[in-house]
């Protein structure tokens, strides 16, 4: 024993260093990276894993956690994310932390750690709350804000009021402060997004930056004077996640849509800090640089994950950069220091809107390189050769209005990639060699919206309806019938299928997609419920509510529609999921294969196709590159220089989160949450790791 100890201490390493390697931040580190040294596990080996433990929360429904592990316990999320902590070794549940009896239906991504001596403590979210837990008992610091716990709202100001405010992703630590991404609304009346920094030890309000600046600061101008303090403007948050450069001590944050998500004649410019990369002094909040990636957005065309701080080799030097993924399927590469892009950007000029009282901005910006990881245009060849109805898809196609940039209109216009990329929140994984590997859906959808005019108003609509026409018809569509294989359940006869209570729980607190509408009242909430079960009474108002006239627009959105064919598959040609590589270096592929399969096609002896996929990989020093993400509900591993499949294994449920692997007493461990629910796949409520058989 003194032996050891003599080596450890002239290696300079402690014994917990070589007992435990931790996951130790939300996608592995503050650089957001996805990777671990660890190579226990490698390409030689991998065929061999076998299920170390699985961990039941006993509450079913999506999980969508990238767990976070520190010195043999994993610390990790339910699907109505009450909080938990576990032996990492046996899956044995230490303690769990419940916020309140009520169920939470807001997925949340993660959690954040901080340490400070002996003081150890959990920051996580939970609706509109920011909780600071003690690592080690489960139980909230009663000394951090109230009574354990800080507002979400605390920074936004009078406009944040009481609406939708949320947090799905872990905060950012930096020193003794954590910077919170929000999740806001994305119709007119959402609270504004702005970043909100808190000291993790008092939970006092460090500081805010106004991604809708207010008189005097950067970007005022690119907005009507008054868009700070209109309340029908909001958005422009960060809910996606954030990365840190402890060195340099700048956090880089991507921003969302502005809300209205879909017009914005209301928000004149080009809408700064939407849509943006930005670079922030992590102890101050002031502002460095930006990158705007998308003008006056009306697509939802946000950034959907964090950045990844990247170190690229080029012409003989080392230049510390910035990647952001898009939901278009590109990549921008910027300077860390500078915000210098280091590759070239094209200014193209886009389509105008016909529809009065928009004002879209003529050019986007579109990086020659990186290779675009997504199919970028969809010609007539592209329409699906699977299906028996092939003639009306072409029509569908025919007559929609396309382009990556063509406005909305009341005709259908064809975004693809889909809403939901290209990338989604799972974002990419990068090795210290400076290759990417990028997961992608390639699902066309179809929008338009419609004139509001005679909806609102009217001196014939009942209370009821008016509520469900500005709050939930552009995703459950008029009639409501919903699109419920893009995630929007059928609300006709929904007496017979849900209690009024479960239903007014919903319409406050939200469920998977849709957001809670904290801002409507309990007497406009039974009008509501009394609508969608039929029971409403036939009678009008004749002035309209005050929210109403302050948040109406003179269009709505149709809502969120797949262009798929007669028997649920994209109606376009495969891939319709992709797991790419690329040289940050160069710009250039390494490699491209499809993600995913639907066993019955290739029964039929079609390669694979590639599914929709939702949460992201992970690449380590022994090769391997480890994703779950797709609708088949599979688990894989991949060899990442080659893309070649070396291991999969089928979950218990869809495992639609980033996997983690940390070690244990030299024993290297793959843990994936299996919640599934997305998709129509079916629920889990199983946290599993495997591990090589015999390795102690």
């Amino acid at each position: 024993m003194k032996r050891l100890v003599w080596c450890l201490l002239l290696c300079g390493c402690t014994v917990a260093e070589t007992q435990y390697h931790d996951w130790p931040s939300y996608l592995g580190g503050a650089d957001r990276n996805h990777y671990s040294k660890l190579s226990q596990l490698d390409t030689s080996n991998v065929a061999l894993l076998q299920t170390a433990w699985e961990y039941h929360t006993g509450d079913s429904g999506q999980v969508q956690c990238n767990p976070i592990i520190i010195e043999g316990k994993l610390y990790g999320v339910t699907a109505s994310n009450h909080l938990f902590a576990l032996d990492a070794v046996t899956g044995r549940e230490l303690w769990r932390f419940d916020p309140d009896s009520t169920r939470s239906s807001q997925v949340n991504r993660g959690v954040a750690y901080w340490q400070r001596k002996d003081d150890r403590r959990i920051l996580y979210a939970y609706q509109s709350w920011l909780y600071a837990v003690d690592a080690t008992t489960g139980k909230p610091i009663r000394a951090f804000g109230s009574n354990g716990r800080v507002s979400l709202r605390e920074g936004l100001g009078e406009a944040a009021g009481d609406k939708f405010v949320v947090s799905t992703t872990p905060g950012t630590i930096f020193e003794d402060l954590i910077v919170m991404p929000t999740r806001v609304g994305e119709g007119p009346g959402a609270a504004p997004g702005y970043i909100q920094a808190f000291n993790v030890v008092s939970g006092k309000l460090a500081w805010v930056f106004h991604t809708i600046p207010h008189p005097g600061e950067p970007g005022f101008e690119t907005w009507p004077a008054d868009a700070y303090k209109n309340p029908a403007i909001g958005g422009a948050n960060n809910w996606a996640g954030m990365a840190v450069d402890h060195g340099r001590g700048i956090v880089y944050v991507p921003t969302g849509s502005p809300a209205f998500d879909f017009y914005g004649g209301n928000r004149k410019g080009e809408n700064l800090f939407a849509n943006s990369l930005l670079a922030l002094d992590a102890k101050t909040g002031t502002y460095l640089w930006h990158y705007q990636a998308v003008r006056h957005d009306v697509w939802d065309r946000d950034f959907p994950a964090p950045p990844n701080l990247v170190r690229i080799r080029r012409d003989g030097r080392v230049i510390d950069a910035v990647a952001q993924v898009t939901k278009s399927g590109h990549v921008f590469i910027f300077d860390r220091e500078t915000g210098e892009s280091l590759f070239p950007i094209d200014e193209i000029s886009v389509p105008s809107t016909i529809l009065p009282g928009e004002d879209t901005w003529p050019t986007q910006p579109v990086p020659r390189l990186p290779k675009p990881f997504a199919r970028q245009t969809i010609s007539e060849e592209d329409i699906t050769h699977f299906s028996a109805n092939r003639d009306s898809l072409l029509a569908i196609y025919r007559r929609a209005n396309k382009g990556a940039f063509h406005p909305l209109d009341f005709n259908e216009t064809l975004l693809f990639p889909g809403a939901d990329g290209g990338a989604e929140w799972g974002g990419a994984a990068v090795d210290p060699s400076g290759v990417m590997y990028i997961n992608s859906n390639e699902m066309p959808w179809l929008f338009s919206l419609n004139r509001k005019e005679g909806l609102q108003h009217n001196g014939s609509v009942t209370l009821g309806k008016q509520l469900y026409i500005t709050y939930c018809m552009a995703c459950h569509k008029p009639d409501l019938s919903g699109n419920p294989g893009s995630g929007y359940p059928s609300l006709i006869r929904l007496k017979d299928k849900m209690h009024r209570k479960d239903v007014m729980a919903i319409i406050a607190t939200g469920k998977g997609m849709m957001p809670g509408f904290t801002n409507i009242t309990a007497s406009q909430k039974q009008a509501l419920v009394s609508y969608l079960f039929g029971e409403e009474k036939e009678e009008v108002f004749s002035t309209a509510p005050t929210e109403f006239r302050r948040d109406e627009m003179p269009y709505v959105f149709n809502g969120y529609n797949k262009f798929l064919d007669e028997n649920g598959y994209p109606a376009i040609v495969p891939p319709w999921g992709t797991l790419t590589a690329i040289d940050l270096a160069t710009g250039l592929h390494r490699w491209q294969i499809p993600l995913g399969e639907f066993q019955e096609l290739t029964g039929k002896g079609l390669p694979p196709t590639g599914t929709e996929n939702y949460g992201g990989p992970l690449v380590t020093a022994g090769g391997l590159l480890f994703i779950a993400a797709t609708k088949d509900g599979m688990f894989r591993a991949f060899h990442k220089e080659t893309g070649k499949l070396l291991w999969q294994v089928e979950l218990p449920a869809s495992g639609f989160a980033t996997p983690a692997t940390y070690s244990v007493a030299g024993k290297q461990y793959i843990v994936i949450a299996c919640g599934g629910t997305k998709l129509g796949t079916r629920k889990g409520d199983s946290y599993l790791a495997f591990a090589l058989p015999g390795v102690s």
